[in-house]
């Protein structure tokens, strides 16, 4: 039988001395190579939406099927924000897990029994910023849905409260693809912005060849802070004014109310990401992802419709020049303008600010419906400072007024 020497085996086949000491070594460093992709700027709706609500600090819930990435585009946000991310898997967990476990101290009569919360929320809580994942929600059964609800809103883990700067992201499996899925509790659903997290075979393939889309991170401008508040509130406030009946309205069966659906609390929720929307200049298509997320997709489409069409001016040029602005001709844009007008003054309050405020609102007068300008004249008079003189164009609104008791009769 043939043998061969060790003598004949040259340079390239003699095993190297480290990976003779660790066989594992050559395989970790491909892995780590890998592992380390380019990251390059693209429009990914999803990707800024998601860090919309983020920056807008608001819970957010992300739909889609296991393993499209959804961990994957939040560990990437984290990066870029700079910040810690704490992953929990909340189907693995005990409702005691998140309302905190009971320590009873020397004299419990006197001092209560506190809740001691978990490792996770105590390193957030010394960072002082941070996200903490909630990962495989639909499969965390409804007594540990429950004992979320509070973490979720009021951001208190047991006896402990994180830092505000502490956001909160989940993701989800449709129940039909969960292991052991449930439907999400409506309590729980109604306090999340949910996105539909999907995956364009475009991206992954230029993935695989080493480059990722990065994670745009949304900055807010100072110089647009008034007006995007103003522009936000008159919005969504003419919005709901015109359609009432979309303020609550909980769906039917029980997929539709573990989604997202219309409240007061998730109008306010919208009212939010529209102003840091308008703050940081973002995508439309993010915002209006966004914007779906937080109310539903009926009350959610209705609403971009009204905004497509809206095109309110903004606020504060405005008051700077009121003698120069003419009123919108819809009712519905009025009331939303007047609205952003009255939010503006009030978000930097000044006599001539004020006054000018009452400028515009006169022009409804001129413009033959003072009753589009009621509420916001009530409103505005109730800005005054008792220094301030009554100007000349709050004069065809002094009976409502005084009715209203915003101004004192003979004022």
């Amino acid at each position: 039988m043939s043998t061969i020497s060790t003598s004949s085996l040259g340079p390239a086949n003699a095993p190297d001395e480290n990976s003779a000491a660790d066989p594992l070594a050559a395989a970790d460093e491909l892995g780590r190579r890998l592992g380390s992709p380019r990251t390059e700027p693209a429009a990914d709706p999803q990707l800024e939406a998601l860090a919309l609500a983020v920056s807008a600090n608001l819970p957010v819930l992300l739909w889609g099927e296991p393993g499209i990435g959804k961990s994957a585009g939040l560990r990437q946000l984290a990066t870029g924000l700079g910040v810690p991310l704490e992953t929990v898997i909340a189907s693995v967990h005990e409702p005691s897990d998140f309302a905190g476990l009971p320590i009873i101290g020397d004299d419990p009569a006197a001092t209560g029994v506190p809740m001691a919360p978990p490792d996770w929320a105590v390193r957030l809580a010394a960072s002082g910023r941070g996200i903490v994942f909630f990962d495989e929600l639909s499969s965390a059964p409804p007594a540990v849905q429950a004992a979320l609800l509070r973490v979720v809103l009021e951001r208190r883990v047991g006896s402990l409260a994180l830092p505000e700067p502490v956001r909160v992201v989940a993701a989800a499996n449709p129940p039909s693809s969960a292991a052991d899925g449930w439907h999400l509790s409506p309590p729980l659903a109604n306090r999340f912005v949910h996105l539909r997290w999907t995956h364009d075979p475009r991206t992954v393939a230029r993935g695989m060849a080493g480059t990722w889309p990065a994670v745009p991170v949304p900055v807010v401008d100072p110089a647009r802070v008034s007006s995007a508040v103003a522009r936000a509130r008159g919005t969504i406030s003419g919005f709901l004014t015109a359609r009432p009946g979309l303020a609550h309205h909980l769906p039917g069966d029980a997929e539709s109310r573990g989604l997202a659906w219309p409240s007061p609390r998730t109008w306010e929720m919208a009212l939010r990401l529209l102003a840091v929307g308008y703050a940081t200049g973002a995508g439309q298509k993010a915002v209006a992802a966004a914007l779906v997320g937080a109310v539903g997709d009926g009350a959610g489409l209705e609403l971009l419709n009204y905004l497509e069409n809206l095109d309110l001016p903004d606020p504060d040029r405005v008051l700077a020049d009121p003698a120069a602005f003419a009123l919108p001709a819809r009712g519905d844009r009025q009331l939303a303008f007047l609205t952003a007008i009255v939010s503006a003054v009030q978000s930097d309050l000044t006599r001539r600010r004020w006054e000018a405020g009452w400028t515009v609102l006169a022009k409804a007068v001129e413009a033959g419906v003072p009753d589009v300008a009621a509420r916001a004249a009530a409103d505005l008079a109730a800005l005054r400072d008792t220094d301030w003189p009554v100007p000349t164009g709050i004069d065809a609104f002094l009976d409502l007024l005084q009715l209203s008791g915003a101004l004192p009769g003979g004022s």
